[in-house]
């Protein structure tokens, strides 16, 4: 598999204000990868060291085989700024096309790939408007159109879907699920849930430090011998439902994580049914359930002490 990005002991300050301390990871092509991690993480830093626009100052970075920040990259990385504005003064195909020339392309095949990448995500009837005439979801839609010029082999999208209503954000969602077969997508997004649908990895910042990089698997809880399932109940259940649940075979542990959700943690060699049998039990019970899913969310995966542990 090829590596794009290869990072090693990066670490940047602002002045006496560190921001990256000593990150080092891959990043392989493949399924989209998420970058996650509180405001001041470190997140935008780390996105603009490897497009260049920042210069390094401690550690060593590659991308897709050069120096970050290097020409040769042009055309080969693409991104999209989370505040991306255009120039309301030039049509949508008139500043695209200035794009591609930017990128070394000849006038007719900057033209040519502008009506490409307007047509990728559905702005190609909009080509000659202005970019003060498009809603914010086609704003964005344009923003990714101009990430996608030259055909790169790695795109870093900031926010692609910040501010949008639940049907636009869908909509880029799905347009970056289409693309993944074309580029590699490096998506920072405080929508968690958004990534988890998206990405198979995971680059988790803490106050500049990578505290995690990794798949979005249940493997370190396998390996310690655990799997887990989580159940949302009506609200109509018993206060001892923990202790029914506990009760089933090969059970470790029941957390109840909210009102009316519960986590079972179980030994899979044990019981390896274990659904089947909770849902026996509420069925036996009586009890009505809203939600049942095997593993652990994203979310879970990071913020749960217990994984950490794991």
């Amino acid at each position: 598999m090829k590596t794009l990005i290869e990072a090693t002991d990066l670490s940047y300050a602002y002045g006496a204000q560190r921001v990256l301390q000593q990150v080092s990871f891959t990043v392989e092509a493949g399924e989209p990868v998420a970058l996650i991690g509180p405001n001041g993480a470190g997140k935008t830093t780390l996105f603009s060291l490897i497009c260049g626009y920042l210069p390094l100052q401690s550690g060593q970075l590659q991308v897709l085989g050069e120096q970050a920040g290097s020409s040769a990259l042009a055309g080969r990385l693409g991104a999209l700024p989370q505040d991306a504005l255009f120039d309301p003064a030039f049509s949508l195909q008139s500043q695209l096309s200035f794009y591609g020339r930017l990128q070394g392309l000849s006038k007719v095949a900057a033209q040519q790939e502008a009506e490409r990448v307007l047509s990728l995500v559905g702005l190609a009837q909009h080509s000659q408007q202005l970019p003060t005439s498009l809603s914010h979801g086609m704003r964005k839609r344009l923003s990714i159109a101009q990430a996608l010029l030259g055909s790169p082999e790695l795109v870093l999208l900031d926010e692609p879907t910040a501010g949008l209503d639940p049907v636009n954000a869908m909509q880029i969602r799905q347009l970056i699920a289409n693309l993944s077969g074309q580029a590699t997508f490096l998506i920072s997004s405080h929508n968690i849930f958004e990534l988890e649908r998206l990405c198979g990895t995971v680059l988790y910042l803490e106050k500049g430090v990578l505290v995690r990089q990794g798949a979005l698997t249940q493997q370190a809880a396998q390996q310690a011998g655990c799997s887990y399932l989580t159940v949302v109940l009506e609200s109509a259940v018993p206060a001892d439902v923990s202790q029914w649940f506990s009760q089933l075979p090969g059970v470790t542990e029941v957390q109840q994580v909210q009102k009316h959700e519960y986590q079972l943690a179980y030994n899979p060699d044990i019981a390896a049914d274990v659904d089947l049998q909770l849902l026996q039990l509420l069925a036996g019970k009586g009890w009505r359930y809203r939600q049942l899913s095997k593993g652990l969310s994203l979310e879970q995966q990071l913020f749960s002490d217990k994984t950490r542990r794991a």
